[in-house]
């Protein structure tokens, strides 16, 4: 059997449903020719007796026998030991191998007579039972029966047969034709082709076309996304070193192209610390793209202290912006510090870019929100905010949000942006149950440490 799969599965459908049709067919003529051959012609015989006792009953009611039967009778003398009708010479060889006398004065039997098969009833009746009815069906009436019967169940059975495997036909035309089309669809988006998959089914095979369609349109998506952020790298990266290498000839040139010589050399070193910051958002974000959760489910990182920590290095960056606090002290979330410290920062750099005069962090348990009271975001812009380059009338490099939503996602947390009536809120949430954290110390390395 496990051959026979492994040989069906290099077969194409069509190739299967030949080998499946004529493997049926086979064991049809079988089942045909064996079974219900055998079956008929109990059911035959069957169907003579019930005949012949029709047959006799007449002759009982009547005491004649009708020229026309299908059935000979017989009357046997059981006293005299002898036929009472003459006609009984004519059949003196069939008679010969049947007793006129059995136990009881009664049976149902058959024998074979050469190629005939030879159905018979014996019943008593007269005084005393004296007598027997002894009853033959011509061969020639059986064997008409039989054949009729036969050929009425093998085209019955042919017909049936041949209904389904039309069937099937049918059904396997119509998964090869939805088949091919997807078969056509895949070599055309190989090619880098444009192509359109209209597979008009609410099967699985549907159900394959439509998940085809959705990854293709969101590979094209991501090829899209992907072509932008080259674009916009490049533009990115092009001013500050352009600005960089012309300040820089000019100077050699002994040309001060802003005023004077310590301006130029300030203005050089102002577009290489913005080249630093875009070279380092970059790594960073490749970096947590590599990011690997180790620790599925497991609370092992205090987060209050970690945002304590941002917050003290970002205090200095907008003095006239309040940032409050209302931290859990009692607070773990699962993953590993360094993403950790990356998010909070990103969030913190975006609210105080955004900030009127407040931001306010709260952390409880399995939630982390940062609010600032600044404008609120462009509705357009709310489905856009965490994909890299989506940047914001103040934002700097379109990075930050997609780096935040990178790490969340990788230790199964959620991150959304919320417009309120006065402000914007991001949230960190998560519903999934987590163990609590080991009293162990946890020594793990960061892989963007790496």
């Amino acid at each position: 059997m496990k051959r026979l799969r492994i040989w069906l599965k290099n077969f194409t459908l069509i190739q299967q449903f030949l080998t499946i049709v004529f493997i049926t067919g086979v064991v049809l003529l079988l089942f045909v020719f064996t079974f219900l051959n055998r079956n008929i012609d109990t059911f035959v015989n069957s169907q003579m007796y019930v005949f012949i006792h029709r047959s006799q009953n007449e002759y009982l009611e009547t005491r004649s026998f009708s020229s026309e039967s299908n059935v000979l009778h017989f009357v046997y003398n059981a006293s005299s030991k002898r036929y009472l009708n003459t006609v009984a010479d004519q059949y003196v060889s069939i008679l010969r191998r049947i007793d006129p006398d059995p136990e009881g004065g009664k049976i149902d039997s058959s024998f074979e007579s050469g190629n005939d098969t030879i159905v018979y009833s014996i019943i008593s009746f007269g005084d005393n039972n004296e007598n027997r009815l002894i009853s033959i069906v011509k061969n020639d009436f059986r064997q008409e029966f039989l054949s009729a019967l036969s050929n009425s169940v093998i085209n019955i059975t042919f017909y049936v047969f041949f209904g389904l495997i039309g069937l099937i036909v049918i059904w396997v035309f119509s998964l090869i034709r939805p088949l091919d089309q997807i078969i056509s669809y895949i070599d055309r988006i190989k090619s880098g082709e444009k192509a359109q998959l209209n597979v008009e089914r609410y099967d699985e095979i549907g159900e394959v076309a439509e998940a085809l369609v959705s990854m293709n349109e969101e590979l094209s998506q991501q090829q899209h996304i992907r072509d932008e952020m080259i674009q916009n790298i490049s533009h990115d990266l092009k001013t500050p070193i352009a600005t960089i290498k012309s300040y820089s000839e000019s100077i050699k040139d002994g040309i001060y192209p802003y005023d004077t010589l310590e301006k130029s050399v300030d203005v050089i070193i102002e577009n290489a610390d913005r080249l630093e910051k875009k070279v380092y958002s970059l790594i960073t974000y490749n970096k947590m793209g590599y990011l690997v959760d180790r620790d599925a489910g497991i609370l092992n990182l205090e987060m209050a202290p970690l945002i304590q920590k941002a917050i003290l290095a970002a205090s200095m960056i907008r003095n006239d912006v309040e940032i409050e606090t209302d931290l859990d002290e009692k607070v773990w979330f699962h993953g590993e510090e360094e993403p950790w410290r990356v998010v909070i920062e990103n969030l913190l750099d975006n609210a105080l870019r955004y900030a009127s005069s407040k931001i306010t962090i709260r952390l409880s348990n399995n939630l982390l929100e940062v609010y600032n009271d600044g404008d609120n975001i462009a509705e357009d812009r709310l489905d856009k905010l965490f994909k890299p380059y989506e940047k914001g009338n103040k934002g700097k490099f379109g990075l930050g949000l997609s780096i935040v939503k990178k790490v969340v996602e990788t230790y199964g947390y959620n991150v959304t942006g919320e417009n309120l009536n006065e402000g914007v809120v991001f949230r960190i949430y998560t519903n999934r149950k987590m163990k609590r954290p080991s009293k162990k110390k946890n020594n793990k390395k960061s892989i963007i440490d790496s």
